[in-house]
């Protein structure tokens, strides 16, 4: 009986140990990060003297921009696409300076991104205001259609989505006194004449059920002159002024040919008649060759203020050459004219300016979190949660990460890539094209290929990856990149010793980085001046702007 006792004790004694051992293996692929910072810096100097604001108003991947007024203050919602949490909302009270309040898509509940690229998901959000709530009508593509979102409160939450009975994208809510109307972009009424024929369709919301009622209208079949085979007709939003309904809408895609064009109608239901200016806003027409570009423009939204001008919000880029740019499509503002009783946002052929005359409200000081001009923060991870400007890939089904103490500590995910999962990777948008990142992180790779570190990600397929692994059981540095590929390619690696806090830095400058690393007190570059264009969207296509943050794979 004795020799039983001591045989069972030895037994579980050794499962005592292998379990130690296998939590101290689990405990070192745990990834611990700190004093994550950012310094950007805008490759255009421009002088903006005073009584001006400085374009773009929320600088690198804030596209698609919907802006409402609320008594004195402004309210302004951004596509996120499969980012989560997403459609990041802001607030402003003069339209230049903004501060993020929430997001209003911030819980699992809300919407299932699995399975979807990063360009796929939540597609160009509309947010008004009606009856002491807050609306955002969105598509999630490929993941359940166009949906309504409500919220008392614009900081949120936002409730879960009212699904829509119809196709299409891009849905706004018009609003006349007590009733309210969805307009969106649809397939036409007819065999599609070429690739890129869409309609513009109205239909009127019950905002009490939350249904749909009455017949559909098309409003606008293919654009403004269907004969020139216009394609993309997005984006619609309705205003009235002056007993007369304006629809104004993107028309040529999202590349170099996007512009804004408008309509006009006196009745809701149409028939709408094309201005013969248009288009009110492009960049299209002018020389590619020019210094510091901005194109692009498009996707507008119309505001009117307190004091009864009007203004509009809309996006654009700024390539760094040859019509490349990594960090996304932004937000941009301008006064609206009208004229002849229709609105003007730049004249055809003029170039979209840096400076411009601040609108004639009361100035907001400058939030201690700028979104535009050159700027730089130091998040050193206080509190028990992230800030809300860190987003990450599709939506988590369980937490990957903790907040305490001044430490991120990330646990392994899925790999990138894997669209069925979420990689443990969080991270914040690169708001300038030359930019400094930097992170110090704890991280003991327990095996190879186990790795954690820095990511600087456009999508699934591009990427590159900088951090601590181990090699044929040899502890390095490594920089890895993948260029529109389900693989990675190994740049460089050098001996580091993990077991003292390392410091990764990415040096951005346009279309390169720079890879520097801090162990032991001493400072070495891994690789200087790596070709990042594959970070582009020309090169990476979709919707998307470089996102840079701390990862971890096992």
């Amino acid at each position: 009986m004795r020799y039983g006792k001591a045989v069972a004790r030895v037994i579980v004694m050794a499962a005592a140990a292998a379990a130690a051992a296998a939590a101290a293996s689990a405990g070192a692929q745990v990834a611990r990060f700190e004093n994550f910072r950012y310094d950007g810096r805008a490759q255009e100097r421009v002088a903006v003297k005073a009584g001006e604001y400085r374009n773009p108003i929320l600088s690198g991947y804030y596209p698609d921009p919907s802006v409402t007024r609320v008594g004195d203050d402004y309210y302004l919602v951004n596509s996120s696409f499969a980012h989560f949490p997403g459609l990041p909302v802001f607030r402003s009270r003069d339209l230049v300076n903004w501060v993020q309040i929430g997001n209003a898509i911030d819980r699992p509940d809300q919407l299932d991104f699995t399975g979807r690229r990063v360009s796929q998901a939540v597609f160009a959000p509309d947010i008004s205001y009606h009856d002491g709530t807050f609306y955002i009508v969105n598509t999630c593509v490929e993941c359940g259609g166009n949906f309504v979102i409500t919220a008392r409160n614009p900081a949120g939450p936002w409730s879960k989505p009212n699904w829509l009975p119809f196709e299409g994208i891009d849905p706004s809510i018009y609003w006349e006194g007590d009733r309210a109307w969805i307009v969106n972009n649809r397939a036409p009424n007819e065999t599609p004449r070429y690739d890129g024929h869409r309609a513009i369709w109205v239909q009127e919301y019950d905002w009490r059920t939350g249904k749909m009622v009455g017949d559909s209208t098309q409003l606008i079949n293919g654009g403004v002159d269907i004969a020139t085979k216009p394609v993309w007709i997005e984006g619609p939003h309705i205003l009235k002024k002056d007993g007369r309904y304006y629809l104004t809408a993107a028309e040529g895609g999202t590349g170099d040919n996007h512009s804004q064009v408008v309509f006009r109608s006196d009745a809701l239901r149409g028939p709408f008649v094309p201005y013969a200016g248009n288009p009110i806003l492009t960049q299209r027409n002018l020389p590619a060759d020019r210094a510091h570009p901005v194109t692009s423009a498009g996707h507008a939204t119309l505001v009117q203020t307190q004091k009864g001008d009007w203004w509009a919000t809309f996006l654009a880029t700024r390539p760094y050459a040859d019509g490349l740019y990594n960090i996304g499509r932004e937000t941009f503002l301008l006064p609206v004219t009208w004229r002849g009783g229709w609105p003007h946002i730049l004249e055809q052929g003029r170039p979209i300016p840096f400076a411009v005359a601040r609108p004639d409200l009361p100035v907001d000081p400058r939030p201690a979190l700028p979104t535009s001009g050159d700027f730089g923060y130091v998040d050193r991870f206080s509190g028990d949660r992230l800030a809300m400007q860190w987003i990450g890939i599709r939506t988590p089904k369980q937490s990957f990460y903790s907040v305490a103490k001044g430490t991120l500590t990330l646990h392994p995910g899925a790999r990138f890539g894997d669209l069925n999962g979420v990689p443990s990777f969080v991270g914040r948008r690169q708001q300038h094209h030359i930019a400094t990142v930097s992170a110090t992180m704890r991280y003991v790779p327990a095996r190879d290929g186990a790795r954690a570190g820095l990511a600087a990600v456009q999508n699934d397929r591009s990427l590159l990856l900088f951090g601590v692994t181990r090699v044929s059981g040899r502890p390095v540095v490594a920089l890895w990149t993948r260029d529109t590929a389900d693989t990675d390619t190994l740049v460089a690696t050098a001996p580091v010793d993990p077991r003292q806090p390392v410091t990764l830095t990415i040096r951005a400058d346009g279309g390169t980085m720079g890879f520097d690393y801090t162990a032991a007190g001493r400072t070495r570059t891994l690789k200087a001046d790596l070709d990042t264009r594959f970070l582009s969207t020309q090169r990476a296509t979709g919707f998307v702007g470089t996102v840079i943050g701390p990862f971890t794979e096992s």
